[in-house]
């Protein structure tokens, strides 16, 4: 990996916060707010936004593409994408015809990141058996690698009325829609993105880096044997960036504490102390939350651990107000995004 290959991005699930008066924001507001975000992190020069989509009232964003048609028209240079699109409750050729218009509004910007999610209320709210979740995402991706093809195909399977059909419109100006394959710890997963010859990018909630490097190495294998050599790995992990250290971990730690222990009373995990918070934040934990120095220095880190071409920091974190967000950004482009590159650069010599 060289500095110039080294994407970084922003990630957001439109996290709803409260407002002055304590209680929750208004799910509009929050889109709002994400689209001001989006449109300053194309202005600081970074390569790429994505959006999450989740159908809880959590999160602002459940259409990510329809968000992504207005960032589309109101920036200039940033890749649009998501993270993820929830494949297995959608329709594939839905998916491919609402995304090429967002990269014909785009002039070519767009992206799709696909996966199964990190929650399950897409499926009873679109009418699906948790029973058919392996089938639904496999055979769908399926679909969808057909699609991307942009021309005539014969499709079947069990999920879906069969297809057959010429170009699924709008075709893309390209011919070629960039799409990755969101995937956690599973090498299933890897396996199955590399057979279609799908990019990855590996997301990192928990736990260090280097306990993903099999996984990224067990994708570069695949690939290679399945004549896909050299695809891109990307990851995907929360943080916060503040001038230093200290307040960075102390405007962030509240709310990933609070967004962990209330996953954790649904999943019935055990709730979520400080000190498990504060290893997180640390050197080997899944969060990149500090000043600027130590957030592109971990960065660095796990690039190179991984092999990763692309690092997507998921700057939204629970109940962190939008000031705070948009001055993490502003952060992350000014002061990280050079800091990561000037470090690659010092560390392959040129």
């Amino acid at each position: 990996m060289t500095d110039t290959a080294l994407e970084l991005g922003l990630d957001t699930f439109g996290d709803i916060a409260l407002g002055p008066d304590g209680e929750p924001l208004p799910a509009a507001v929050v889109i709002r707010e994400v689209l001001a975000e989006g449109q300053l992190a194309d202005s600081l020069g970074l390569d790429f936004f994505g959006v999450g989509e989740h159908h809880r009232p959590d999160y602002a964003i459940s259409a990510p593409d329809t968000l992504l048609a207005g960032l589309a028209t109101t920036t200039s240079r940033i890749r649009l994408g998501t993270s993820v699109t929830v494949l297995s409750s959608d329709d594939p050729i839905r998916v491919f015809q609402r995304f090429s218009t967002v990269d014909a509004l785009s002039g070519g910007r767009a992206e799709i990141c696909v996966g199964r999610g990190s929650f399950i209320e897409s499926f009873p709210l679109f009418g699906l058996s948790l029973d058919d979740y392996e089938v639904l995402f496999s055979e769908k991706l399926d679909l969808l690698a057909k699609v991307l093809q942009e021309r005539a195909f014969e499709w079947s399977g069990t999920v879906r009325p069969p297809v057959r059909t010429g170009p699924v419109m709008p075709p893309t100006e390209s011919g070629a829609l960039r799409t990755w394959v969101g995937v956690g710890g599973t090498p299933a997963s890897v396996v199955r993105a590399a057979q279609y010859g799908f990019p990855v990018v590996i997301a990192i909630i928990g736990g260090s880096a280097a306990q993903f490097a099999p996984l990224a190495d067990q994708y570069r294998r695949a690939c290679a044997e399945y004549g896909y050599a050299g695809l891109p790995v990307g990851v995907h992990s929360p943080g916060h960036v503040a001038p230093t250290d200290e307040q960075a971990v102390e405007e962030y730690l509240p709310h990933f504490i609070e967004q962990m222990r209330k996953l954790g009373r649904e999943r019935g995990w055990a709730p979520m102390t400080e000190e498990a918070a504060r290893a997180q934040v640390g050197p080997e934990g899944a969060a990149y939350c500090g000043s600027p120095d130590t957030v592109a220095r971990k960065i660095v880190a796990t690039c190179r651990t991984l092999g990763a071409t692309r690092f997507q920091f998921k700057y939204s974190n629970g109940r962190l107000p939008h000031e705070l967000r948009m001055s993490s950004i502003r952060l992350f482009g000014e002061e990280v995004a050079p800091r990561v590159r000037e470090l690659l650069a010092a560390e392959s010599g040129d």
